[in-house]
């Protein structure tokens, strides 16, 4: 219309986050990643079982302002020590990311190991990369409808065993189990069930790498934590890549 063009371009900040289809990989390192997975799983969904003279190996009684590790019986005004364990593990995180680039990412951050749990499960319902991108780009049909609908129960069933296990840390594990078979769970511990579930499910299904990208407070310390040696996986763009 006659206007001087200055050259401004407008980027939108809202596109559409592009699909990923990342295909199974086999290797020294997706090993140690499967290993972690497991490790970790195991001592999440096994410890609220345990039982340790005879009670709760594990337990944050908040109702009770009673908190049981294993033999110790801490107290709200013990807490100090809780925290003085967490500023140790996040100097210890960083110190790892200095030295070692990035282990928690990689391997034990639940994001990781949840986002490769709900993928496996992808990957055995609807096939590796290109089987998932033709199912996605065919129409309708039984066949897909069938996939996403069992993909989706997996994905949802992980989320409430998940939020399940995670309550146990807070409510007896055992009464919570006997009141979820009589549909008898209080509204609160149903409610942070059911929370905790959609957050494993949306932020492992849906999200994934966004949540790394945009929420995640860790990511936001990389830039400060790591120099031109840290191990980092990246693009080489001398190749071309």
């Amino acid at each position: 219309t006659g206007e001087p063009d200055d050259g401004t371009q407008f980027v939108s900040m809202y596109q559409k986050q592009q699909d990923i289809y990342p295909r199974a990989v086999k290797g020294w390192f997706a090993a140690w990643r499967w290993t972690f997975v497991w490790l970790t799983q195991i001592v999440f969904y096994g410890l609220p079982w345990l039982q340790w003279g005879g009670r709760q190996a594990v337990l944050f009684d908040l109702e009770a302002q009673r908190f049981y590790i294993l033999g110790l019986l801490l107290y709200p005004q013990d807490l100090i020590y809780l925290a003085a364990l967490l500023v140790l593990s996040a100097l210890a995180l960083f110190f790892f990311t200095a030295v070692a680039g990035r282990l928690w990412c990689g391997y034990s951050c639940p994001q990781t190991v949840y986002t490769e749990i709900f993928m496996w499960v992808e990957r055995h319902i609807e096939g590796d990369r290109i089987a998932r991108m033709r199912l996605d780009q065919s129409p309708w049909s039984a066949n897909k409808l069938l996939r996403k609908g069992a993909k989706q129960g997996a994905w949802i069933a992980i989320g409430l065993v998940t939020g399940f296990s995670f309550v146990g840390y807070f409510t007896p594990i055992r009464e919570l189990a006997q009141a979820a078979a009589a549909f008898a769970v209080s509204p609160w511990n149903l409610f942070w069930v059911l929370f905790y579930a959609f957050a494993t499910y949306g932020n492992a299904g849906w999200m994934r790498e966004q949540m790394c990208k945009y929420m995640c407070p860790y990511a936001r310390f990389q830039s400060a934590l790591i120099d031109a040696d840290s191990l980092v996986i990246t693009y080489d763009a001398a190749r071309g890549e």
